[in-house]
């Protein structure tokens, strides 16, 4: 069987990260479709070794359409993904606009797969925020085994995770500062080069950003809402892939060890832990890679049964493009969505 599917934001980074992927996991497809705005109608985009042009979201009919992978943000989805799902697509939403809807799954499908067979009720599945999805990733073999009962998180993100003027951003704020020219801040609240910015999207009234929120919020609905969790967020000067630390506190005894063997078992998990120099993993060793890769794992002694871990992976694809496409794999593999032409 083979899936036509859409692809909307194609031209931003996690849209092409998405053709990308489905090309090189060859998910099966009788067609792909790149969507975008007005502006962006005609601009070509890569799928495996074709190129694609881009059509206008707004007059494109999706009856004939199986998967929608949604990209675009979280207006452009409020807008569309219920009227995409209305014609019997199933859309994989990557936005933070249906996340919390208790009537559409928020899958990982290392984590809880199962839950995918909830998307009937509305025809959308959400993606985790991008720091979430690593997270995740990392703590459900270690709940599974003994049981977490509290996490203290401090992220470090890529400017990618805000979008590709970011990353020009800061490619130009580089180059400004070796050049000896202004340095101009657009896109963040203060200059990003060789500086850090304790601040990823807005302040909520408890002191909180969105982005520490959205990690507390969605971890209790993806692995168990019983976790106690609490969030610090800093963009850092990366252009790809989010760094965590991690320290968590369980209701059982684990020991380093026995986390260690663990984490080497478990899905899309790679475990890099030599204890020397450079016995771990860096966002640069992580960038353009799919795994969810822990170094520094060790007993932490301020608490009883804790641990602490150093989490790295590509935010622009476990954390967005490939965790979609992981998803469509979910609904294909479990016989969860026949295509229409097969069932015409």
């Amino acid at each position: 069987m083979a899936y036509k599917v859409a692809v909307v934001g194609a031209t931003g980074n996690v849209g092409r990260e998405m053709l990308d992927i489905l090309a090189e996991r060859r998910f099966p497809v009788s067609e792909v479709v790149p969507l975008a705005s007005s502006r962006s109608i005609g601009v070509e985009v890569s799928f495996g070794d074709k190129t694609l042009k881009c059509r206008h979201l707004d007059t494109y009919d999706f009856s004939d359409t199986d998967i929608c992978l949604m990209s675009a943000g979280g207006s452009v989805s409020s807008e569309w993904s219920p009227k995409i799902g209305a014609q019997g697509v199933v859309v994989i939403d990557n936005s933070s606009a249906w996340r919390m809807d208790p009537d559409v799954p928020l899958i990982v499908p290392e984590v809880n797969a199962d839950a995918a067979a909830g998307f009937k009720k509305k025809n959308i599945i959400a993606n985790p925020n991008c720091s979430t999805a690593q997270l995740v990733v990392a703590l459900k073999p270690l709940h599974d085994k003994a049981k977490i009962k509290r996490v203290v998180v401090s992220t470090y993100q890529s400017v990618s995770g805000a979008g590709k003027d970011a990353m020009d951003e800061l490619f130009a704020q580089t180059r400004s500062v070796f050049v000896s020219d202004p340095v101009e801040a657009k896109k963040f609240p203060k200059r990003i080069a060789f500086n850090l910015i304790p601040q990823i999207d807005v302040f909520m009234e408890d002191g909180f950003t969105k982005e520490e929120w959205k990690m507390v919020a969605e971890t209790k609905k993806i692995l168990d809402p019983k976790i106690k969790l609490v969030a610090t967020c800093v963009r850092v000067p990366v252009f790809i892939s989010h760094s965590e630390a991690v320290n968590i506190e369980f209701e059982n005894p684990i020991s380093a060890d026995e986390a260690r063997d663990i984490l080497r078992e478990a899905p899309g998990v790679l475990v890099i832990d030599k204890r020397e120099p450079g016995g771990y993993i860096t966002p640069h060793e992580a960038a353009g890679e799919d795994a969810t890769y822990i170094s520094r794992i060790r007993e932490d002694p301020t608490v009883d049964n804790g641990l602490v871990l150093w989490c790295v992976s590509d935010n622009l694809r476990k954390g967005a493009a490939l965790n979609a496409v992981q998803i469509a794999e979910v609904l294909m593999n479990r016989k969860l969505l026949t295509p229409k032409k097969a069932a015409a």
